[in-house]
């Protein structure tokens, strides 16, 4: 059997954003106030700037995070476990009610499309007290595929 050979293939900006769209599976790393890593599993879009976006509550330990270190990296996998992944880093803000309402429309849109009704949508957001994270990725490593060093192949 042929042994899967890892790979590692630089992207322009373009087909970064192509490669991020369909993906909605990302761990979110921010930095906690005694310097280390944070990490949230979260789903996330891409607006229509090329910035990641992430619905959450202003509570939570992320959100936290980011108002006060707005530097911020996220692992972006693939559905398939095996499925190539990349690393982008950049600057994060948390938009909250009301600034927050028509960036979490945009947000459902990028990740599951049209909601069928739309006000109903926006009370739900503003009853639960949503808040957006948007990331402005300002640098990103290779798509990775994971698999054995090229030395190692048959």
């Amino acid at each position: 059997m042929a042994r899967s050979i890892a790979t590692n293939t630089r992207v322009d900006r373009a087909a970064l954003i192509d490669f991020l769209r369909p993906r909605h599976r990302v761990i979110l790393i921010t930095t906690r106030s005694d310097g280390r890593p944070q990490s949230s599993p979260v789903s996330c879009g891409v607006d229509a700037e090329g910035r990641l976006v992430i619905s959450t509550y202003p509570e939570r330990a992320k959100a936290a995070n980011i108002r006060r270190d707005p530097r911020v990296s996220a692992c972006v996998l693939s559905d398939d476990w095996n499925g190539p992944w990349v690393q982008v880093d950049g600057t994060a803000e948390v938009l909250d009610l009301p600034e927050a309402l028509e960036p979490l429309v945009d947000y459902f849109r990028s990740i599951s499309g049209e909601h069928p009704d739309w006000n109903e949508y926006r009370a739900a957001m503003v009853r639960q007290g949503k808040s957006l994270i948007r990331v402005t990725i300002d640098g990103w490593g290779p798509i990775a595929t994971g698999g054995f060093p090229a030395r190692l192949a048959d």
